[in-house]
């Protein structure tokens, strides 16, 4: 049964998807966090503008808070806190309420306070010069006496509301990112440069609100020092994060199904040419018809080099298929003669025991055990038999060889070896055959000299069997490697072999590692060449 999540088209779409919704969901958290970031810092900023602008306040450089112009709107809290945690001024939300917090506290006077409160007629120092507001920056003449710290982030400051008033309405610390200490307070109508900010918590109204509070620090002209908290909502903050976050969310399953789509539709775009390869592959599987071919894309990228390569494959294939009937055929043809030719010696035997010629059976006999022996050693070639591992001295089996066909050859063959022939490793039976069959080649067509050379060059082992006779025609060179191919002077069955002994001697030399090939001799007849990569040395000692 397929399954459908096996595809390679499945499989790629999953895997885009589950990519792609990863990235997405890493790229709304960055965006959250960094507009995030910038809303925070904007009311902070907003908070920090407010306090300044209540601490530079004539009103409260002279100590007459009551005198100061506070927003009343709930968006903006305002408190003006002494440095005993008392609250000299508030904004209309705040009004009635204590201290909301203490993460700024004011420090301690410069100077005995007058007696009285704030706008009660208590006398205060009066200003040498008009008051003014200090820019967040300070400006020279109290750089060196105000509270430089600078708090940001939510939390860590401790509210205060709670026993202060208020209906039991509480304010609540956030988190906070980080506290900077003051030195000391800002000089005499002063308001210091530094800043502090927190995150808070504030209920009103019996809910619970988040404010980007800033505090800052002054000092009026008769030496009191004051805090003034500013609070900025949070919530437009908060709700634009939160329709950010939605629409993000929102759009993220579209985004997917898109991309996933999208995939899927590539990836089935891209696999068509893989899908007609496959197609093509199967009908010629089951025409048996090895001429055709799986069509090329012209895309040049891994599809075609694999339609290449299967085109590749079905032509050594197709060469393979019929070299093996072409073998079958000619092993028929080369067998029907001596198996025909002894039935009917057999048959006349039977009828005429007194005709029957022994002598051409035993010839019928042998040529038959000799092809016999031929078509079993290219079988054993062809299904890749791997030679010997043993190291022959070339120069000893060439002469043993010679020396044992002295006695039947017609023509007696002179050896001229190298003393510094290398070894071979390889089998020895089925080199001493290759030198065999050469020999007879030489023998059938030589007039009247064979001469066997052995030499070396560089690391390897040339062996050639030269001979006086007709030679081999340039134009048949290469086709007398050809198995069950014989050249019309040696058509003769009783005089030619099969055909086979040269194939076999170039598919063994081949599968030594070397090769063998024909040129003219000096004599003008044939040299068959042999060459033979030598063995590297041996530890182990020499083994024939």
């Amino acid at each position: 049964m397929p399954r459908p999540l096996a595809s390679v088209r499945a499989r790629a779409a999953l895997a885009a998807t589950l990519v792609v919704s990863v990235a997405l969901v890493v790229a709304g958290v960055a965006v959250i966090a960094v507009l995030r970031h910038n809303l925070t810092d904007r009311a902070a900023l907003e908070s920090e503008v407010a306090a300044r602008t209540v601490a530079g306040a004539q009103a409260a450089l002279t100590g007459d808070f009551t005198a100061l112009d506070l927003p009343g709107d709930p968006d903006r809290l305002v408190q003006v806190v002494d440095s005993g945690g008392r609250v000299l001024a508030a904004g209309d939300a705040l009004r009635g309420r204590g201290a909301l917090t203490d993460f700024a506290p004011a420090p301690a006077a410069t100077a005995p306070a007058a007696t009285g409160t704030p706008g009660d007629g208590a006398a205060t120092a009066p200003p040498a010069t008009p008051a003014t507001s200090a820019a967040p920056t300070g400006d020279d003449d109290s750089t060196d006496d105000h509270g430089g710290g600078r708090r940001s982030g939510r939390g860590g400051g401790s509210g205060r509301g709670g026993g202060h008033g208020g209906g039991g309405e509480t304010a609540h610390a956030g988190d906070d990112d980080g506290v900077a200490t003051t030195s000391g307070p800002p000089a005499r109508g002063k308001v210091g440069t530094g800043v502090e900010r927190e995150t808070l918590a504030v209920a009103l109204g019996g809910r619970s609100h988040d404010y980007g509070f800033a505090a800052v620090q002054g000092t009026t002209y008769d030496g009191r020092t004051y805090t003034v908290y500013a609070g900025t909502s949070l919530a437009d903050e908060q709700a634009t994060l939160g329709q950010v976050s939605r629409a993000m969310l929102a759009a993220l399953p579209f985004l997917l199904l898109v991309v996933g789509g999208v995939t899927w539709l590539v990836t089935r775009r891209a696999l068509r040419p893989v899908e007609d390869i496959r197609a093509e592959m199967a009908a010629i599987t089951g025409s048996g018809d090895l001429t055709r071919r799986v069509p090329v894309p012209r895309s040049g990228d891994e599809v075609a080099r694999l339609a290449r390569t299967t085109n590749h494959t079905l032509a050594a294939l197709e060469r393979s298929v019929e070299r093996q009937h072409r073998f079958v055929a000619d092993a028929s043809h080369e067998l029907r003669s001596p198996i025909a030719s002894l039935r009917t010696q057999i048959e006349v035997a039977d009828q005429h025991p007194g005709l029957l010629d022994t002598v051409d059976l035993h010839h019928d006999v042998v040529r038959l055990q000799q092809l016999a022996a031929d078509l079993l050693l290219l079988a054993r070639l062809d299904a890749g038999e791997q030679p010997g591992h043993a190291r022959l001295d070339l120069a000893a089996l060439v002469r043993e060889e010679v020396a044992r066909r002295a006695a039947s050859d017609r023509v007696a063959a002179e050896v001229h070896a190298d003393a510094d022939v290398p070894r071979i490793l390889g089998s020895r039976g089925q080199l001493a055959r290759v030198l065999g069959n050469l020999l007879d080649n030489a023998q059938r067509h030589t007039a009247t000299a064979i001469t066997v050379t052995l030499v070396r060059a560089g690391d390897d082992a040339v062996l050639t069997v030269a001979d006086d006779g007709h030679g081999v025609a340039p134009a048949d060179r290469r086709r007398i490697f050809e198995r069950f191919v014989r050249l019309d002077e040696a058509r003769s069955r009783d005089d030619g072999g099969a055909g086979l002994g040269l194939a076999i001697a170039r598919d063994v030399a081949r599968n030594h590692g070397g090769d063998l090939t024909v040129t003219e001799s000096p004599a003008g007849g044939a040299a068959f060449r042999i060459t033979l990569p030598g063995a590297p040395p041996d530890t182990g000692g020499d083994h024939t």
